[in-house]
This record gives structure tokens, sequence and C-alpha cells, in this order.
């Protein structure tokens, strides 16, 4: 059985982030081999796309009244919109602003599944 790839996107996560620099801080102390770093990523990129699609339930909504669409771009199966002005409103109703907003969007399945 092939093993699945996931996307690498949330390593740019504040929790991303932390974990990457934490993982660089021991292969530089020499207390853990690269090789081993990087299955330890590749497991937070399986983990964190399982676990979010399993169990986050929220939803959000978003409109532009005043702002737009800045920029697009499909490539490699993923969007990316960067807008600008926009406001969230949660599911608790509570409504959010923000001045610029970079979302990306992935194909819950990879090119060639069914």
């Amino acid at each position: 059985m092939a093993s699945q790839t996931y996307y690498e996107l949330y390593r740019r996560s504040s929790i991303g982030l932390a974990l990457i620099d934490t993982l660089d801080g021991f292969v530089h102390d020499g207390r853990m081999e690269p090789q081993l770093a990087m299955k330890v990523i590749a497991s937070f990129d399986k983990a964190i796309t399982e676990v979010l699609a399993s169990q986050v339930k929220a939803r959000l909504n978003f409109k532009v009244p005043q702002g737009h669409l800045d920029t697009y771009r499909f490539c490699d199966e993923v969007w990316t919109f960067l807008i600008k002005d926009v406001n969230f409103k949660l599911d608790n109703q509570n409504v959010v602003h923000a001045d610029k907003v970079k979302i990306v969007s992935c194909n819950a399945k990879k090119p060639g599944e069914v």
C-alpha cells in the first residue's frame, strides 16, 4: 500500500512553526538526527490534517462589504485568496473584522483519489 502524502501548509501555522523551531534546536544541539526530525514533521502533517477534519465542526461566513478580492491564484490544486476589509460571522453570531486576510484552500482529496 502506497503511503499517502499530506499538505504541508499547516507547518506555517503557529503550532507548526513552534514544532519546527523546537526540532531545529534538537538537531542543532545534536539531540536528534535530521532524518528523525523530518519524520516528526511528516507525522505532524498527517495528524493535524486528520484532527482538523474529524474534530473541528465550527463554521464561518464572511462578507466583503466595502473591501475587495485583492489577489487570487490556483497552483498545484491549491487556491490562495488575499482579501481586504472583510467581516467574519462566527457560529456564535459574533462578527470579527480584518483589514487583510489570506485564505488557502485545498481539495479534501488528493488528485486522482476517488
